[in-house]
């Protein structure tokens, strides 16, 4: 497994994560878009330095996606995200994934601290970020709304000393 940079050959693939909508609520973000909207964010954000976008890559298949979304250079914090398709799920592969993210974020752009969103009734992807090294910093009320209805959310993050700490 390797994650590399996101391509515009892969926004077929991350099409089919987009409209998912089960797997949109996990990202508290709406489902269904289109292929031309995708292309046009893509062209927009490519020369982005606030955005790193990295495919999951299994042996030449797209496993999904890690990003570090609003990188900010000044206090050096930046946001993860991860989404793993169905077929490569429960492998170990979002841990690998996550990890080689956050080992860029701290080795590659220097950044004091990650953090992430998470809905509290995700107890997979908890349990992930924990292993990981990531703490509960707090508990926000019905933060996100989707599916219908407002989600509670944990905010989580670790530092990089932390993080180097736990090697």
């Amino acid at each position: 497994m390797e994650i590399r940079a996101l391509e515009r050959t892969d926004l077929k693939n991350i099409h089919i994560i987009n409209n998912k909508a089960e797997t949109m609520r996990l990202w508290f973000e709406e489902p269904y878009e289109s292929l031309d909207e995708l292309t046009s964010l893509y062209d927009k954000h490519i020369h982005d330095n606030e955005e790193r976008r990295f495919v999951i890559d299994i042996e030449g298949q797209f496993a999904g996606i890690v990003e570090l979304m609003a990188i900010d250079y000044i206090h050096r914090t930046c946001e993860i995200q991860i989404v793993i398709m169905s077929q490569f799920s429960g492998q170990g592969y979002a841990q690998k994934a996550l990890k080689k993210g956050v080992d860029y974020a701290f080795n590659t752009l220097n950044m004091h601290k990650v953090y992430l969103w998470v809905d509290v009734d995700n107890a997979p992807a908890v349990h992930i970020y924990k292993k990981l090294g990531f703490e509960i910093e707090g508990t926000i009320k019905e933060q996100f709304f989707a599916g219908g209805k407002y989600h509670d959310s944990y905010f989580m993050g670790i530092l990089k000393s932390e993080y180097l700490k736990a090697k």
